[in-house]
């Protein structure tokens, strides 16, 4: 009879720091976090209340916003209770499988919606006559349905910050067959993305420079800017980490802090300070408040003078 053990909690180690960084660490974590949910609620609902944001792009970024919004709630909460109480990492074994699960299935979600964005940016910039037939509402919705279902296949293949290599540690047993299949299954996916990703933009470069006026190539330099940006972002630290079998050191959770934590911070930032058509809506929706406030007060006001007696309180 074979000698097994069943494992039902893990405890999750968090960040290496000192004991006193502790509600220092909380609460900055704590900020970050609320501000990436408030600011990535906040572009759903802009794209959503302005009309001219409903476009192709703003489309995509409305997914972006959404998975964002999720893939930092998915570690973030229990990272911020592994701060608070010394209980706090403790996670049962199906809770750990299904918080790996979530964050594998957002993170290449996102990772197949920026290579759709990246190959919208293109159309938009080489085929700016035939964009609006090549990219309709339903080619919208198909390329986004793909990417969500997509990124939940690839992310059942090593269904197993619960993650795949800190866990493969904890086995007794030879894992190097293991860790080769999570080093090819998110290095070829992740890879082919950042491929495809890099080819559009080469051509997205290439159809800039033909423009003729500076102006335009300004223009169309400054729409890519922003992904370009959040793409980098996004890649780097990932490929970072997945892509050295066998380096599991302190930077490796350094660095997983920083695409899961700021990386869904940075879509709100860029997306707004960068973006003019963003931040155009954004100041419409806020003075429209204003002015609509304004005539309200007004219109109360001049039922006050024609009967002193109504709306008295």
């Amino acid at each position: 009879m074979s000698n097994v053990t069943l494992v039902t909690t893990f405890f999750l180690s968090g960040i290496p720091h000192a004991p006193a960084l502790d509600t220092m660490l909380f609460v900055t974590f704590l900020v970050i976090y609320i501000l990436t949910v408030l600011g990535n609620f906040l572009i759903l609902m802009v794209i959503r209340v302005d009309s001219h944001l409903h476009t192709p792009m703003y489309y995509f970024l409305t997914n972006l916003s959404f998975i964002d919004m999720w893939f930092s709630t998915v570690t973030v909460p229990k990272m911020l209770m592994t701060l608070v109480s010394p209980r706090g990492g403790a996670i049962s074994f199906h809770s750990c499988v299904a918080q790996l699960y979530c964050f594998h299935f957002l993170g290449s979600t996102e990772c197949f919606l920026y290579t759709v964005m990246s190959y919208d940016r293109y159309l938009a910039i080489s085929y700016p006559l035939r964009y609006s037939s090549m990219m309709g509402g339903r080619v919208c919705a198909l390329l986004a349905a793909g990417t969500w279902l997509t990124g939940s296949l690839h992310s059942a293949i090593q269904h197993y910050f619960c993650d795949a290599p800190p866990i493969l540690k904890l086995a007794c047993a030879d894992t190097s067959a293991n860790e080769m299949v999570i080093f090819v299954n998110i290095g070829v996916v992740a890879s082919g993305c950042f491929f495809l990703i890099s080819l559009s933009y080469v051509s997205i470069v290439c159809s800039i420079l033909r423009i003729r006026t500076s102006e335009g190539r300004h223009r169309a330099f400054q729409t890519c800017a922003s992904h370009c940006i959040v793409v980098l972002c996004f890649f780097g630290p990932g490929l970072f980490i997945y892509l050295r079998p066998g380096s599991r050191d302190a930077v490796d959770g350094i660095v997983a802090v920083f695409y899961t934590v700021l990386t869904p911070l940075l879509n709100p930032v860029v997306y707004t300070l960068r973006n003019k058509e963003v931040k155009k809506a954004l100041l419409k929706i806020k003075y429209g408040t204003s002015i609509s406030t304004g005539i309200i007060i007004k219109v109360t006001a001049s039922f006050k003078d024609l009967n002193p007696y109504m709306l008295s309180s």
